[in-house]
């Protein structure tokens, strides 16, 4: 795959650890995790993987500000903001809800970082992030506009990067298990797949969407990473891996399959997985081998994305003290 531009920011490879006591509690395969929970920037995440490209753009671009969008509790935007003041640039964050009363989580990180943040609803945010960097711009604050999830070519590339680095771990899983929601994590992943002639199942358990929005998505997006990579493949939506059977009372609400897989992660692994995107992922892969999906001996690595801040955020607190 052809190198792209990368500006160092993640502590990287990544650990690949096995998981015998969750394997053993479940009965069901030989479980791994690829611990990208542990890629350093501001407590870790897929993201940072991402942000190496694109900050790599945002600096050749002449870039003073990082202007991106997400929701309270966006792990994207704090590893964003934590970016950000790494390199000395501004960060802008157009974040979609309620400004709570006490900021935690995710959110309290991002104004450590020293992030401005603009409030809008989810409906208007597309209109107000391209608002305001216009407003940037006027300003001549120089912004650099990060896709929503870091979801683009460059960013999803860094996901191709990331399946020939596992590979060159030594373990080349029948299965991979991982969240899913904006559609680069999982797009890189098919291409480098495609790419490195890779072949096993690459599933995505989708965290806020139906699985054939996230196919028509995922499938020109590893297209055209494959591309920026120097290669060419073929790809249908249908070809692409998502399961939709675990979005629960919709994003960010976290119920009972959530709770019982943080708390079995963290019991059985010392693993932290969050309420909104790696513990809804745990929770499918953990339905998953209940149902027989996946055969005894196969190896299935859960690929961990990330965000354990949002445990701490205040909406959760009940419900975990709760168990």
């Amino acid at each position: 795959m052809k190198p792209l531009p990368r500006t160092p920011l993640a502590q990287l490879p990544t650990p690949l650890q096995p998981m015998p006591r969750l394997s053993a509690a479940l009965g069901g395969p030989q479980l791994w995790v690829k611990r990208d929970d542990q890629t350093g920037l501001a407590l870790g995440g897929n993201k940072t993987r991402k942000l190496e490209t694109l900050c790599a753009a945002a600096l050749e671009a002449g870039a003073g500000t990082l202007l991106t969008a997400g929701a309270i509790q966006s792990n994207h935007c704090r590893q964003t903001a934590a970016a950000a003041a790494s390199l000395g640039l501004a960060c802008t964050l157009v974040l979609a809800g309620e400004p709570p009363a006490l900021t935690s989580g995710n959110l309290l990180l991002d104004g450590l970082f020293g992030a401005e943040i603009i409030w809008t609803t989810f409906e208007e945010r597309p209109a107000v992030l391209q608002a305001a960097e216009a407003d940037l711009r006027a300003a001549g604050k120089r912004p650099y506009l990060i896709p929503y999830g870091g979801s683009s070519p460059l960013g999803a590339a860094a996901y191709a990067y990331a399946l020939e680095e596992l590979l060159g771990q030594g373990l080349a899983p029948d299965s991979i298990v991982f969240a899913t929601s904006s559609g680069g994590t999982q797009a890189g992943l098919v291409a480098g797949a495609r790419l490195l002639g890779y072949g096993g199942r690459i599933l995505g358990i989708s965290v806020d969407e139906r699985a054939a929005d996230l196919q028509a998505r995922v499938a020109p997006l590893a297209v055209e990473t494959a591309e920026l990579l120097g290669g060419s493949i073929q790809l249908a939506p249908e070809d692409v891996l998502v399961n939709d059977d675990y979005l629960g009372e919709g994003y960010a609400v976290m119920g009972a399959a959530e709770a019982e897989a943080i708390r079995l992660f963290a019991r059985h692994e010392g693993l932290l997985v969050d309420p909104v995107y790696t513990g809804r992922a745990a929770a499918g892969l953990i339905d998953l081998i209940r149902q027989g999906y996946f055969n005894k001996d196969e190896n299935v690595l859960f690929w961990h994305t990330g965000g354990a801040p949002a445990l701490f955020a205040e909406r959760y607190q009940q419900d975990l003290h709760d168990g």
